[in-house]
């Protein structure tokens, strides 16, 4: 019987709003694309519209801000974290007393792992840098520079002078940019380099001091390193704060991300008293917080998507309103409640949709496009959104990551159909008696 009154009624519906069914949709989707399109027949009708536009265009402007606020997020994580990985290694080796003895034979047992590309020795202390009247405080790192480019990016990054120049016995050191403005120095200039370790004397404990010739200046591109990282070789720097052997391994793998994996094995591989410190833990802190502000972003934007959804469910409940006698109409040409829920089920879906996908396509655009479009602003403005003594980067990165994007429109999608159930629960409720009373 239900299947005998469905035809007459979905006949009898497209004749009465004009609709053709020989475009093989059901009849809910045809009025539901109707309702989405109308709204110029009166002021009211033409008001609904407009806020409909307004959700469709918070959704879109939603969506396309987490987008973009997203992939400016992941591309500040991945530029920081490939600068401070160009001067750091994926792994260090150090003894558990702070020096690594047998570094020779260390380095041939972490060798025979896969993954493992190079190793170097080095050696890692605090000390004062001194020029004029200027003081600064300083990591010096002693390299062999022959080595170096096993595990690092640093040779290739040095913009004056010559990393070669680290020679044994001649007490050279390179420094980075930052320092060296800081320091007022240059190529060939003195710098005083003081241990903390001090030498006891008849007068009392006296700083040890060494004059060092810069013979280089390196830019990583990372503030931090470049204000406080310097390099000399790994003899003067053994014989500068009087050890015996260095102070560990520094190693490079074929995938950084695989860091702690790949540490836990050569932990079981090495033999003696060794420790494996990854990327990971030397910087935990700092990418623990970038992962929790990623978070917190994600659900602070999200709640713009919902704001947009709660108009569309004011804009439903609206076009529930002033479309009763329509209801009403399509129950007595046999429509079911269930038929007329999916309507404007359909309707907010639509807009919800169609807004998803604009602000999707918007997104992605400027994502694609903000090393060219913050430029621009800055230079419009006369402005600088990233000072690089406090970003650590001087420029806005981006890494669009097309799972963060499907996740995002998923999100969007679901909030707008969340958004419909009430208004369309509301119209399968209309009772046509009563909507046509007065009409």
């Amino acid at each position: 019987m239900q299947a005998f009154q469905r035809l007459p009624a979905e006949g009898a519906i497209s004749q009465e709003y004009g609709l053709s069914i020989k475009q093989n949709l059901p009849f809910e989707w045809l009025v539901g694309l109707r309702y989405t399109r109308a709204g110029k027949r009166s002021g009211r009708n033409s008001f609904i519209s407009f806020i409909s536009l307004i959700s469709m265009a918070g959704i879109a402007l939603g969506v396309a801000a987490l987008i973009v606020v997203l992939s400016v997020m992941n591309g500040f994580q991945k530029e920081v974290r490939d600068r401070m990985l160009s001067v750091l290694a994926h792994i260090e080796v150090v003894g558990a007393t702070g020096t690594l003895q047998d570094w020779r034979k260390a380095a041939s047992e972490v060798a025979k792992h896969k993954e493992v590309l190079g190793s170097a020795p080095y050696v890692l202390s605090q000390s004062m840098l001194v020029a004029g009247d200027t003081m600064r405080g300083a990591l010096i790192r002693g390299v062999l520079p022959a080595e170096e480019p096993r595990v690092s990016d640093v040779t290739k990054q040095v913009r004056l002078g010559s990393f070669d120049a680290l020679v044994p016995g001649e007490f050279n050191i390179v420094v980075g940019s930052e320092l060296a403005r800081a320091l007022g120095v240059g190529l060939g200039d003195k710098v005083t380099v003081a241990a903390p370790q001090g030498n006891v004397t008849p007068a009392g404990v006296m700083p040890r001091l060494r004059a060092f010739r810069v013979v280089g200046i390196f830019e990583a591109g990372h503030y931090e390193y470049d204000s406080t990282l310097a390099f000399i070789h790994l003899d003067d720097a053994m014989r500068m704060y009087r050890l015996d052997a260095p102070s560990g391994l520094r190693l490079k793998i074929a995938d950084m991300q695989r860091a702690p994996q790949v540490a836990q094995e050569l932990s079981r591989m090495t033999t003696g008293d060794l420790y494996m410190v990854d990327w990971s833990k030397q910087n935990r802190n700092w990418f623990a917080a970038v992962q929790t502000e990623k978070r917190m972003m994600f659900l602070i934007l999200t709640l713009i998507i919902a704001v947009a959804a709660f108009n569309l469910v004011s804009t439903l409940v609206m076009t529930v309103t002033d479309k009763q006698a329509d209801i009403a109409i399509l129950r007595t040409l046999g429509a079911s409640p269930r038929s007329v829920m999916k309507i404007f089920m359909i309707q907010g879906g639509l807009v919800g949709f169609i807004g998803t996908a604009i602000g999707v396509t918007l997104g992605v655009i400027v994502a694609l496009n903000v090393d060219v479009i913050v430029p621009f602003i800055e230079n419009l403005l006369g402005v600088r959104f990233l000072p690089g003594d406090i970003y650590l980067i001087s420029s806005l990165p981006s890494d669009l990551r097309w799972p963060d994007v499907w996740t995002i429109g998923g999100v969007a999608v679901v909030l707008a159909f969340l958004a419909t159930l009430y208004p369309s629960w509301s119209a399968a409720r209309v009772r046509p008696a009563e909507a046509l009373r007065y009409e």
